[in-house]
């Protein structure tokens, strides 16, 4: 059986002379967790798929291709990142939507639509609400949902569910999950939530503490 070879690989990679990763390996499809202790490079391996953080040595490999020689523009559209940090406007949600599409050169998508990525993520507020007088949940809440509407090809989550009781984080990851899978969306979530990765993952990755290179 010929082997499938992974969406992302690592080799020998070094962050900032600080962080040395293993050798990793991220396959095509389902939802991979990245977990570990705090400082370990969780959220930073993140933004080395995206290539929205550099690193110093050691190669990654997206599809086949070192990331460096991907545009950054079409690499961070196709591989999404969402953060901890949220970038919304100070508008309703409804304007946010508008903007983010607007910003891609898309047609905003219909009110029904919005509704409908808000609820995977246990957003169900008026679409007239602005957002900012949300608290950091809610509007975590609202750019996940900005970010699953784009459908990239992979999304990555940080800590998607931090702000959460256990009850609406179990129902956020389970909606992500089944709306990822029937979008053909790679997810890699980073989560200190071992019970969440223990449900939702297909593969798990866990990382160890940082190292200073000599």
């Amino acid at each position: 059986m010929t082997k499938i070879p992974p969406l992302f690989s690592l080799k020998n990679v070094w962050f900032k002379d600080i962080i040395r990763y293993p050798d990793i390996e991220i396959p095509q499809g389902g939802v991979t967790f990245i977990c570990g202790e705090s400082g370990c490079g969780k959220s930073t391996l993140l933004k080395l798929l995206n290539n929205v953080a550099s690193y110093v040595c050691g190669e990654i490999l997206y599809a086949g291709k070192l990331i460096e020689d991907y545009e950054p523009v079409a690499l961070r559209r196709e591989v999404l990142f969402c953060g901890q940090t949220t970038f919304l406007f100070s508008s309703a949600i409804r304007e946010n939507f508008s903007e983010f599409y607007k910003y891609r050169d898309l047609s905003s998508i219909s009110d029904d639509e919005i509704n409908k990525y808000l609820k995977i993520c246990a957003a169900n507020f008026s679409l007239d609400a602005p957002c900012a007088t949300m608290s950091g949940g809610e509007r975590h809440r609202v750019f996940t949902s900005i970010c699953l509407s784009l459908r990239p090809k992979v999304l990555l989550l940080d800590e998607p569910t931090s702000a959460l009781d256990s009850t609406t984080s179990n129902t956020v990851m389970s909606n992500i999950k089944i709306f990822c899978k029937e979008n053909n969306i790679t997810l890699i979530v980073v989560s200190h939530n071992m019970a969440l990765a223990q449900t939702y993952a297909d593969n798990v990755i866990t990382l160890a503490g940082g190292i200073k290179r000599e």
